[in-house]
């Protein structure tokens, strides 16, 4: 599926094992981790959220961090005014849909607020979503740093996780499927910049994706915030290796609509269509790439053919891109496509 030029010269792939150095716990469907070993217990907000079908006004019984759009149509036909404020017109963002869009709204702790759209949208739905106030929950979070290859990440647990949500009607709502990695896509989150709880952030984009969305997970295989700091992003299994399954399968995630098997989401929280990314968040994100590469023997300089496993789609790109090579959006904004190139040059150093 890889043309030869993806292979980097001389490199071997590493063992899964190897991959991930040290075990990133496991969790007993709830989130909690109960009776897994080598951990410490720590307290998370849980997610409180309130949902509201169609346009107009809606109110909350608690301070909303965000609000959650969900709707179909036009990709940017809707708009939300947080209590007496202004107008905002919301595009699909980076969680883009075939049909219409979603997005996450910051909510600056407002307790009403109301959502218009335009004639060619349909279907709308919104939630307000509190993901710092809310009852506390123990999470049993991994007692050792959990690494990539020497990259320090936040396991699930460690950004408070609620895997219950990966749950509809006591099944898995998205079974995990695993297939040969072969891209590396780039996202930004178009969430505000200089975020001050980006842990709670991630816990919005999970609910965002997982619930409003459908999609039972959160869609990215990893996040990367301001500080330079990794999250681990979809479930792969209990095994202690983020986003691969130990016969090193990538999980398929829900990050490009169409081109989600064989490709690993890597999404930079923030809005990197005027600013670029941090020093610390680019710094993360070249190595995180580098050592994906690395792990499956693929050149992050190289073009290739994408060849979707699962209906045969093809697509000449290059290893690592960004969103909008695959879909009609501004992801991962236009300063951050920009800097790809520098990317591409320095994983492969």
């Amino acid at each position: 599926m890889i043309g030869a030029a993806a292979a980097v010269a001389g490199a071997a792939a590493v063992t899964p094992a190897v991959f991930a150095a040290t075990d990133s716990g496991s969790g007993d469907g709830d989130g909690s981790g109960a009776g897994s070993s080598g951990t410490t217990p720590e307290k998370f907000p849980a997610t409180r959220t309130e949902a509201a079908t169609g346009t107009g006004a809606a109110t909350t019984a608690f301070a909303a961090s965000y609000v959650g759009l969900r709707w179909s149509g036009a990709k940017d036909g809707a708009a939300i005014r947080l209590a007496d404020g202004d107008w905002q017109t919301v595009t699909a963002g980076c969680s883009a849909v075939e049909d219409g869009g979603s997005a996450l709204v910051a909510a600056q702790s407002a307790t009403a607020y109301e959502v218009k759209a335009s004639g060619g949208v349909s279907d709308v739905a919104s939630l307000a979503i509190d993901v710092t106030d809310g009852p506390d929950r123990t999470f049993h979070v991994p007692s050792e740093p959990t690494r990539v290859r020497g990259v320090r990440y936040l396991s699930r647990p460690a950004w408070g996780a609620d895997e219950s949500k990966r749950y509809k009607d006591g099944k898995v709502n998205s079974p995990e499927k695993y297939y040969p990695l072969q891209i590396i896509t780039v996202h930004h989150t178009a969430t505000p910049n200089n975020d001050p709880d980006p842990a709670a952030t991630v816990r919005a984009i999970y609910e965002l994706h997982a619930i409003t969305n459908d999609w039972g997970d959160i869609g990215y295989h990893f996040l990367i915030d301001e500080s330079g700091t990794v999250y681990e992003g979809r479930y792969s299994g209990d095994d202690g290796i983020p986003a691969f399954n130990p016969d090193g399968d990538l999980v398929t995630g829900f990050h490009s609509v169409g081109y989600n098997s064989g490709a690993l989401g890597i999404a930079l929280l923030g809005t990197l269509t005027e600013n670029g990314p941090t020093d610390a968040a680019k710094d993360s994100l070249i190595r995180l790439i580098k050592v994906i590469c690395r792990f499956k023997g693929l050149d992050p300089q190289a073009r290739v053919t994408y060849v979707n496993p699962v209906n045969g789609t093809k697509k000449d790109t290059n290893t690592v891109g960004g969103h909008r090579d695959y879909f009609a959006t501004e992801c991962p904004g236009q300063v951050m496509y920009d800097l790809l190139g520098e990317i591409r040059t320095a994983a492969a150093r």
